[in-house]
């Protein structure tokens, strides 16, 4: 049976095959070749190393490298170090260079702040050839999950509770060897109070730990409620979804309608309630104008996230959220939905037609207002 011949390996070929005619017009190579060579990579705040010594490779490659590995998911500095000597295409684009993990490595460590520029400058492209409409965003979140276990995430409470149970267990173990049994023989008693030292000075050696971090929390005030990650210092531990948690990122984004493109992106470790004024206040500078509308979910209702939109001027739509159980009436069609308020008289129509009004004119201070039945 016969099959389609392959090429020998040693087969010299009569015309020499360029480089640049293996890789196609419409790769994306192509792009990233045009797009970087296009950046003032110095302005951006890129480390341009002395030539002194053995000349250092230019960080337009190396940025070239980087952006090539996250378009196609190669996140590894020793992966692209392999890609570099196999990949015809990275053999294109630099130029057969071959760049050593712990090269590819510390140029990711010594840009970080002067990489995340470029994807602004990748949206000012996208903008330039009209690829984003800037009528229509909108803008979500998803979970990123930290290299930081629950165990290794601490706040004030956990601290107070690792604390008193230390402090019980000290107790215990010192109330043991102040009532270990003289008449045991001398070995069996002498192993046992051994083994309780060895763990008391354990819990004394957590407690010191648990003292330090302690006093962290205590200065930290940036928040009401601060945390420690000890494994992953960003990281916080935040709610995924109803009541599983997780320690985390959170993963900000936004997208413009007209070709589903990414325009913005923020990581924060924060929940969404408090985000979509920042998000709404870097969307208007990316599109440069605030005649557009934004699309959220409910995790996004919050009263002070509009009043930032209503400031900034920008027509958003959020989803209402529901009511929980402990809120519902016993009858649902007296939920809160089902009233309607007038604002000239500052008043509320129940379902049965009848009309609530407030019993306190000065509750400015107080976001909870208190209605009675005209009857």
């Amino acid at each position: 049976m016969e099959y389609i011949k392959k090429i020998p390996r040693n087969q010299l070929s009569f015309f020499p095959t360029a480089l640049d005619d293996l890789i196609d017009s419409e790769n994306t190579v192509r792009f990233i070749d045009v797009f970087v060579d296009a950046i003032e990579l110095k302005a951006l705040g890129f480390q341009m190393l002395s030539h002194t010594g053995k000349p250092p490779y230019n960080p337009c490659d190396l940025l070239k490298l980087y952006i090539y590995g996250y378009m196609n998911r190669i996140g590894s500095s020793r992966a692209l170090e392999k890609e570099c000597h196999r990949n015809v295409e990275l053999m294109w684009l630099l130029g057969n260079l071959k760049a050593d993990h712990n090269t590819i490595n510390r140029f990711r460590k010594n840009n970080p702040k002067a990489i995340k520029p470029v994807f602004r400058q990748s949206v000012a492209i996208a903008k330039n050839f009209n690829l984003i409409g800037g009528l229509l965003i909108a803008g979500d979140s998803t979970k990123l999950r930290a290299q930081n276990s629950k165990k290794n995430n601490y706040n004030k409470k956990k601290i107070e509770r690792h604390l008193a149970y230390i402090d019980k267990k000290l107790d215990q173990h010192n109330q043991t060897l102040a009532n270990a049994d003289g008449d045991a023989p001398y070995d069996d008693h002498s192993n046992q109070k051994q083994l309780i030292e060895k763990q008391l000075q354990n819990h004394r050696a957590h407690k010191a730990k648990y003292h330090h971090i302690k006093q962290q929390l205590d200065n930290d005030n940036s928040c009401e409620n601060p945390q420690i990650s000890t494994t992953d210092p960003d990281s916080r531990h935040q709610i995924v979804r109803r009541l599983i948690t997780e320690v985390c990122y959170t993963a900000q984004t936004t997208v413009d309608h007209k070709h589903k493109l990414l325009i913005d992106y923020k990581i924060t470790n924060s929940n969404d309630k408090k985000t979509m004024g920042t998000m709404l206040r870097r969307a208007k500078t990316s599109l440069r104008h605030t005649n557009f509308t934004a699309l959220y979910d409910k995790g996004y209702h919050t009263a002070s996230e509009f009043n930032v939109a209503d400031h900034l001027g920008i027509n958003t739509l959020v989803a209402i959220p529901g009511i929980g159980r402990s809120s519902q009436a016993p009858n649902p069609n007296y939920n809160v939905e089902h009233f309607t308020y007038k604002k000239e008289n500052d008043s509320y129509t129940c379902p049965e037609n009848q009309t609530l009004t407030s019993k306190c004119t000065n509750s400015f201070s107080n976001s909870l207002f208190l209605y009675k039945l005209l009857r």
